[in-house]
């Protein structure tokens, strides 16, 4: 597949704008990396009039897919995990063109996982447990046992991707073959969920509490992201203010649920102040002072 595919790439490498083109062939009979393609082509481009452009091939019973991202595009799905593969692909591809080292480059910092990088992803995962770990309560809490069952599976998953990014690791696809390597601890927790012999509502409620102390001991370090973001002024923040912020534009849509945990924990309080309306205030949001 790669002879037919190489005039298609050699012809993009030719062009200015094309900063690097990957390979990526697909090992296994089901791969979930390459969404069951036999192979795809990356390419990446300094600018494009589509940030991200897709073509489907097809030769003798083999299929390829050719995507053409724009770098902005592509940075922005690693920092904030948007499109997993794209990691994948960079990692695992083969690189058939890469100018001025850009590739080489990319590797280098995906490997290294800058710190500010890590938080912000960390922040992104842990917004998403704290929402999907209240909307679990909630649904156990309501007796709806089976639905409450399956959204405590996506917290296991939430879990488990900030715990990997804990460890300096990005997020892979197969996200739990990670976690077995590395955090057992949380890999167990799993395993005890899905094997247990208890009732639904009872292996619910026990890893409910589980998922809680696990959350509990993870505030500081996995809000560090909107924490910096609060401390950029003095003043209590707005929730429009904060929601508008171009930084925590990859966890807006779970801001109100991170906020309020944060302030049923006391890492941050809110500030009422007054409105026209008589007994009705403005809350504001900032962190709490030791």
């Amino acid at each position: 597949m790669e002879n037919i595919l190489r005039p298609i790439y050699q012809e993009r490498a030719s062009m200015p704008n094309t900063l690097g083109i990957i390979l990526v062939e697909k090992t296994r009979p089901n791969s979930p990396t390459t969404d069951n393609f036999d192979m795809i082509l990356l390419i990446i481009v300094k600018d494009a009039k589509e940030p991200w452009y897709t073509k489907h091939y097809s030769y003798e019973g083999m299929i390829a897919a050719m995507h053409i991202v724009e770098e902005s595009l592509l940075q922005y799905w690693i920092d904030t995990s948007t499109y997993r593969r794209a990691v994948e692909w960079i990692f695992e591809g083969k690189v058939v063109f890469d100018r001025n080292e850009y590739i080489d480059n990319l590797k280098h910092e995906l490997a290294s996982f800058p710190y500010e990088k890590r938080k912000l992803k960390m922040t992104i995962e842990f917004a998403k447990l704290i929402r999907a770990y209240a909307e679990t309560k909630d649904l156990h809490d309501s007796g709806q046992y089976l639905d409450a069952y399956t959204r405590m599976v996506r917290c296991l998953h939430y879990l488990a991707r900030l715990s990997i990014i804990e460890k300096g690791h990005h997020p892979e696809v197969t996200v739990w073959n990670q976690v077995r390597r590395i955090d057992s601890e949380v890999y167990k927790l799993c395993e005890e969920f899905i094997q247990s012999n208890e009732e639904t509502d009872q292996r619910v409620q026990l890893m409910l509490l589980a998922v809680n102390v696990a959350i509990n001991a993870r505030s500081h370090s996995a809000a560090h992201h909107l924490l910096n973001v609060m401390r950029m002024k003095e003043e209590a923040w707005t929730f429009g203010e904060l929601k508008n912020r171009p930084e925590v534009e990859a966890y807006a849509a779970d801001l109100s649920a991170l906020l309020n945990y944060l302030e049923e924990k006391e890492i941050i309080e809110a500030v009422l102040t007054e409105t026209k309306g008589k007994a009705i205030y403005h809350r504001e949001y900032q962190i709490k002072e030791l």
